[in-house]
Order: structure tokens, then C-alpha cells, then sequence
């Protein structure tokens, strides 16, 4: 490791390691994976340190998804704790490809300044989904530790169609209504990208062949919504944190219909764009849902060996 001067900023010069094996899945046995290129060079990266000793660093935990499944709440929450460092926005580096070229220096540079004693965390949800990220992650930490928050499946499909819908409307465009997207020829339409991204058992065996269970937390999105402090309670213990947020934390503004955060006696709630209300959908058509996830949601079960109360 080098140290330079350079004016009034400290550069540590160190260099990255890039692993390529994969990791050992959650059954003892190594997962089958094709010779692939390495997806960052062996260069040296630059952690800048300031004056008053914080830097920017790569995350050490992610949140990686899911979609419209409370992952601005989740950040927004741990954030409460003195010792995490939270990137503002999604960064999107390890699935979008104008990005991921830009190397481990420019994803370093994305992320807040920090103590050392801090966890810098990243999230953006359409890591869970995206089918390249997984391994890409891996090369870069593979001990880095993974947040995943779902929801019931046919919550979040609806979640999705809203927020998607209230884009086309804030720029005044047109957009199907959700039985038009939800319905084909009189079936459901499975290759919705919404119900896609609902099948959580299909992307976790992706992610499963990289990192085993115990480096993945997954939150109860439904339960996030309800009762927060529980859950931040386990994300604590997870990332070996000193339990530091408090049910005190929590507030439900019964004005925007969820809880909102109190920190240092500041109230700060979600932006006005989460928690819209649902489209109403007809109820048989919330049936078929419901029906269609029945299998994957207990395949999903299976898999990661916990029950979730959906549908």
C-alpha cells in the first residue's frame, strides 16, 4: 500500500483484489460456473482521505433489491445509526453497463464520505433482478454482505404498475390501465416485467450461486411497513452493528399512512411518492395472481428455508 501527499487531501493507494472463484453454495458444494473474464483490472484504486479523516470507500453492504420493496424505508432507517454511511442515490453500477466500465474508481467516487468505523452502504433495487450483478459483485467483495426486502409478490407487481403509471403522469404521457397490462388474450400475462420480477425464487438461485444464505438478509418488506423496529432490530444484528436505533425512532404519521423517523428530534418522513394508494383491481384478476405465485412462492420458501405470510 502506497500513501500520498497531494495538497490537502491524503490519497491511499492501494490495490484491489479481484477474486474469481465462485463461492461455495448453500448445500457445501462449489458452485459450476463457466470460465469467465474478470470483470475489473488488477489496477491500483485511490481512497482519498480529507482532513477531518473520512473517505470514501466501497460499500460494505448492499441493498440489492427488491423493486418496490421498501428499500428507500430500509436505507432511510438504518441511516439512523451513527455508524453507517448511506449513498443517497441509486447508483446503479453493477447492471448498467455505461457504469460498470467505468471501473472500481468511479464506483468508489460515488460513494458518501465516511469514518472508519462506519459501514458505507449502496443500494439499488434492480440488482436483485438483473442476471449479470451477482457474479460482478462477487468479483469485487465476496465477503460483502447482501440486504434483500420483499414484499408479497402481488403487492409489489401492483407497487410497480403505480409508480410506473405516476411517471407517465408527472410528464403527462398516456399509459395503460393494469388489466390491460395484467390481461392477455383473457389469460394473465405472465411476461408482464412486473410479475417477472415477483418471482423471487428464479433471481435468488442466480445469487445463491455466488453467496451463501448466511451473507444475505432478507427483511420483511410487509412486516417493514407495519412494525418497523423489529426488523431494523435483525438488520443490526446482521451487519454486527451496536444496536443503537430505537423504537423511539419510529412515528406513524397517520396523515401519510406509515411510519415516518425521528432522529436528534428532527421528524423526516418518505418523499409524497411513496405509500400511493393501489389502482383498484378486479378481484378475480388479484385471484389469478395470487394463483400464479402460489408455486414460485413456496419454491422461494424452500430455497431459503423461511416461510413469509403472502398470499
Amino acid at each position: 500500500m502506497a500513501v500520498v501527499l497531494l495538497g490537502a487531501a491524503l490519497l491511499i493507494v492501494q490495490p484491489q483484489a479481484v477474486s474469481s472463484r465462485p463461492a461455495v453454495s448453500s448445500e457445501g458444494d462449489a458452485a459450476a460456473q463457466p470460465a469467465q473474464k474478470e470483470p475489473f483490472r488488477k489496477n491500483d484504486f485511490r481512497e482519498t482521505i480529507c482532513p477531518n479523516g473520512t473517505f470514501q470507500q466501497l460499500p460494505q453492504t448492499v441493498i440489492i433489491g427488491v423493486r418496490k420493496g421498501g428499500t428507500r424505508a430500509l436505507l432511510e432507517m438504518l441511516s439512523l445509526h451513527p455508524d453507517v454511511a448511506a449513498a443517497e442515490s441509486e447508483v446503479h453500477f453493477f447492471d448498467w453497463e455505461e457504469h460498470f466500465r467505468n471501473g472500481l474508481q468511479w464506483y468508489t467516487n460515488q460513494m458518501p464520505f465516511s469514518h472508519p468505523h462506519q459501514i458505507t452502504v449502496e443500494k439499488t433495487p434492480a440488482y436483485f433482478t438483473s442476471p449479470e450483478v451477482p457474479e460482478r459483485v462477487y468479483s469485487m467483495n465476496r465477503l460483502i454482505k447482501l440486504l434483500l426486502i420483499l414484499r408479497d409478490p402481488t403487492e409489489r407487481v401492483l407497487s410497480d404498475y403505480t409508480q410506473v403509471f405516476f411517471n407517465h403522469v408527472q410528464k403527462h404521457k398516456s399509459y395503460p390501465s393494469i388489466e390491460e397490462l395484467l390481461v392477455k388474450d383473457g389469460e394473465l400475462n405472465v411476461n408482464y416485467k412486473a410479475i417477472n420480477r415477483s418471482l423471487y425464487y428464479v433471481h435468488m438461485q442466480n445469487w445463491l450461486k455466488y453467496f451463501p444464505l448466511d451473507h444475505i438478509h432478507i427483511v420483511d418488506g410487509d412486516k417493514l411497513i407495519k412494525d418497523p423496529f423489529p426488523e431494523i432490530v435483525k438488520v443490526e444484528r446482521f451487519l454486527q452493528l451496536t444496536p443503537q436505533i430505537n423504537a423511539s425512532n419510529f412515528y406513524f404519521n397517520k396523515t401519510k399512512g406509515f411510519y415516518c423517523l425521528r432522529d436528534s428530534g428532527r421528524d423526516r418522513c418518505l418523499h409524497e411518492s411513496k405509500g400511493r394508494a393501489h389502482p383498484k383491481v378486479d378481484p378475480v384478476l388479484l385471484e389469478k395472481l395470487h394463483r400464479y405465485f402460489h408455486e414460485p412462492n413456496q419454491r422461494f420458501f424452500e430455497l431459503v428455508g423461511r416461510m413469509f405470510d403472502w398470499h
